[in-house]
């Protein structure tokens, strides 16, 4: 049997997908990477186990992408093509595709090919195909024609057989589909003519290949909904009559998909016995995800796909990749290796529980008309009893589902008490479904009915450590309707995929809810130590000229800075023992300081915050910097504060993205001074230390030396 497990989105970003979709998901050089292409500029590299994007090119405004990006597998290099002539190779640490490596080729690029065992190959719209390193070799080239005029290339796919090479591309004239088969061991070039399809001038809406040592088994989705396969040798027979040889395809299943079905069609092999196929099984019906036993013909598992899709479908090692509404979804699957038993399904739970069969036997043993005693016939009366009872008891409907049942139409305190009872019971394997279940039902009431806020259960089951932002992306967007900053911190906390849109929606309601409401939530406030603790304001009193890593707020030695801070001096230890922020909302901004990014797509979101809000949070994280330089271990206390690593990268990014605004506030320029003395004087501590780092070198040779001949000396090493 094969199963479809739970779908999930790459990025809550939608994708810049066309009228036909995605240009293409190819595979990196690393298994759980993959590069997605849209169908404008863009181009992302995923890890899928992260569901996060590592990063992001695009070309300029103007240009277009014209055919999906693959990598290199010899050098790890990533390769596209825009505007069908110009090809760019970059890698991870490049930043602007309009700043690599640009060849600019003579005719128009279809598609590049990458595999791994051999260079990347590219296979042009006239039907040519060269090897990578022969073009970047002379880009000029001229590139021949292979294929007749008005002859259209639909789809082509790489192979590797005995260690070479093999390329095939699916061509349309009028109708007619050939195709071409281009072996680079012996760089023979077969041409065959496919007759596919039990209509007329069929048109096939999606094609998929394997192959074997002696044949590439091709599979071609019909517009009359059946799946054809028509095998082509990998070596023709006659290597000098190979342009005019006719395969016929054979029907290998049979309405697989709607026959009215126009779009949104695709089929991908899975295994030798399995293949998936996207569109709508009936004319009427919504777009689904069906995997077919091809060995015994039979449907194994359907999923709808209420959002429609492109009708492109990708397949990778145990995932399923394709565009599901606007965003990138990937589907886990998992086939079984095919038996009847398995194909079929075990029919013994299909029958009705009180329906009993005859017996393929007669016991002569319990006839009456023999006369053997009424003991049997007492006995054969208990039996029916018992059946009689067992046909009338009603099959028992699991618990999850009468839990949702509860959700539908009980109060919020009811479904709270049902919600605890459930989660004592055992667990099953599917337990964090069911949990996903349970809150899309909870969150489905919320929309529909506004006064239902289940807001015990909801935040019961979030700390599940079960649940992630995928599994329920309504669960935060509910809570920042409804303000709700303690629902939002404990999400902030366990779900590991948090996009970077949310995270900024979390941080403006964090900034800008009211102290007096604050103070009657209620928050966890294991990061926030006490900022005010009474033996360490006596130590800073008696010691206001310590130096706090190097640093002194006091100290300037900026001739600007003192002139634009004369009139207002400032106290160093009023500035490191008052924290801007109550302890509640410096509880909540930790778990902000604790959450996942990535750069490039948090920077955009942060420009959205005002700039007293983002001055807010400097003076916040300048004041947590100020705690961390008072120990020797540069950590603050409580349980998982944030790390000075946190602190430092947030006010980066809060610089990188508001500096222009921020440094327009006059609130602001005492701040901006203060940092900036900061960094001033973190440069003078390196320089010093860079100063001294040949003198200890120098003393570590003395000591080694000292050592080898086993004695010893008292020095006394004057640094200043």
């Amino acid at each position: 049997m094969a199963a479809l497990e739970e779908e999930f989105t790459l990025s809550a970003v939608p994708l810049g997908a066309g009228p036909d979709g995605l240009l293409g998901v190819e595979q990196s050089d690393k298994t759980d990477q993959f590069l997605v292409t849209d169908s404008g500029r863009t181009v992302i590299l995923y890890k899928v186990s992260d569901q996060k994007p590592l990063g992001s090119w695009s070309v300029k405004q103007g240009q277009i992408i014209t055919c999906p990006a693959v990598c290199n597998f010899q050098t790890g290099e990533y390769i596209v093509v825009h505007d069908n002539k110009v090809l760019r190779l970059w890698t991870n640490e490049d930043v602007n595709l309009d700043k690599v490596f640009k060849a600019t080729l003579s005719a128009d690029v279809y598609r590049v090919h990458s595999i791994q065992g051999t260079e990347p190959l590219v296979l042009f719209k006239e039907g040519a195909v060269r090897g990578l390193e022969a073009l970047l070799a002379e880009p000029q080239q001229k590139i021949e024609t292979v294929i007749s005029e008005e002859e259209v290339i639909k789809w082509t796919k790489i192979f590797m057989v005995f260690r070479h090479p093999v390329l095939i591309f699916i061509t349309e004239r009028h109708g007619n589909y050939f195709a071409y088969v281009q072996m680079f061991n012996s760089r023979v070039l077969s041409k065959y003519t496919l007759l596919i399809g039990q209509e007329e001038k069929s048109v096939i809406q999606s094609f998929a290949a394997s192959v074997d040592r002696k044949f590439i088994s091709l599979m071609s989705l019909s517009s009359d909904g059946c799946v054809y396969e028509t095998l082509i040798p990998t070596h023709p027979s006659d290597p000098e009559d190979n342009q005019n040889q006719k395969v016929v395809g054979s029907v290998l299943l049979k309405a697989v998909v709607s026959g009215n079905a126009r779009h949104g069609t695709a089929l991908t092999i899975l295994d030798q016995d399995h293949i998936a196929v996207l569109g709508p099984p009936q004319p009427a019906s919504r777009e689904c995800l069906s995997i077919w036993n091809t060995k015994f013909q039979t449907l194994q598992i359907s999923k709808e796909l209420p959002q429609g899709t492109s009708g492109q479908l990708w397949y990778y090692g145990d995932n399923l990749f394709m565009l599901h509404g606007k965003f990138l979804s990937v589907i886990p699957y998992k086939c079984e290796r095919s038996s009847l038993a398995g194909a079929l399904g075990k029919l013994k739970h299909s029958q009705d529980p009180g329906a009993h069969t005859m017996p393929h036997f007669v016991n002569w043993e319990t006839s009456q008309g023999y006369g053997l005693g009424s003991q049997n016939s007492e006995s054969s009366k208990r039996v029916l009893r018992r059946r009689k009872m067992e046909a009338n008891v009603q099959p028992e409907v699991p618990a999850s589902k009468q839990l949702l049942l509860t959700i539908k139409k009980d109060s919020e305190k009811h479904i709270e008490v049902e919600l605890r009872k459930f989660l004592a019971t055992k667990r099953t394997p599917d337990f964090h479904t069911i949990i996903g279940d349970i809150v899309i039902g909870l969150l489905g009431r919320c929309k529909t009915e506004p006064s239902f806020y289940p807001r015990n259960s909801l935040m019961q089951l979030v700390q599940m450590h079960v649940l992630s932002y995928s599994l329920c992306p309504g669960l935060m967007e509910v809570a920042l309707e409804r303000t709700d900053v303690q629902m939002l911190q404990l999400c902030l906390q366990q779900f590991p995929d948090v996009p970077e849109a949310v995270t900024c929606a979390c941080l403006k309601v964090f900034l800008s809810i009211g102290d007096s409401t604050l103070q009657e939530t209620s928050v966890n406030m294991e990061s926030v130590s006490d900022y005010s603790d009474a033996a360490h304001d006596e130590k800073m009193e008696a010691q206001t000229e310590i130096l706090q890593n190097g640093f002194n707020p006091e100290e300037d030695n900026c001739d600007n800075c003192e002139r634009a801070l004369k009139e207002k001096p400032q106290d160093p230890v009023e500035e490191t023992a008052s924290c801007p922020v109550i302890p509640k909302r410096a509880a909540l901004l930790n778990a902000i300081l604790h959450s996942a990014y990535s750069e490039a797509f948090l920077l955009p979101h942060l420009k959205d915050i005002p700039a007293q809000h983002i001055t807010l949070f400097l003076q916040y994280l300048y004041f947590l910097y100020l705690k961390c330089s008072e120990n020797a271990t540069m950590t603050l206390p409580g349980v998982h504060p944030p790390t000075l690593n946190q602190i430092m990268d947030w006010i980066c990014l809060l610089l990188d993205a508001n500096f222009t605004v921020v440094v327009m506030i006059p609130e602001a320029k005492k701040l901006l001074l203060s940092l900036y003395k900061f960094v001033k004087s973190q440069i003078c501590i390196c320089s010093e230390l860079n100063k001294i780092e040949v003198s200890f070198r120098e003393l570590q040779k003395l000591n080694q030396e000292k050592n080898s001949r086993e004695l010893y000396s008292i020095e006394v090493l004057e640094l200043f």
